[in-house]
């Protein structure tokens, strides 16, 4: 609901400034290239609390719930992997950190 909100507030302001513009005479391209730019603006520092709610509405919606997708080659690398750390387990496996960098590159 939260984003929902934050659209529709978004899309009357932009009509309204586009509808102001337009009656002052910008016409349609230079109208409507003037309200996006205030409604923007005008959304950023007005609308915190809305775009806050819109953003962890979205971040709840598409974060977490999906599971990551192998490969069949990719998980049998996996799969290789597990075992050769079991079989061995007196060598630490940190496939996180980077490797360092070359001296003279």
């Amino acid at each position: 609901m939260g984003f929902l909100k934050y659209f529709l507030i978004r899309f009357v302001l932009f009509l309204a400034l586009f509808v102001l513009f337009y009656a002052v005479g910008l016409g349609v391209v230079y109208g409507s290239i003037a309200a996006a730019v205030v409604a923007f603006c005008i959304s950023f520092l007005f609308l915190q609390k809305q775009r806050d709610a819109a953003t962890s509405e979205l971040r709840t919606r598409f974060a977490g719930k999906g599971h990551t997708v192998r490969g069949e080659t990719e998980a049998q690398d996996a799969d290789v992997e597990d075992a050769l750390v079991d079989a061995h387990p007196d060598i630490a496996v940190d496939a996180d950190r980077r490797a360092p960098k070359a001296k003279g590159l």
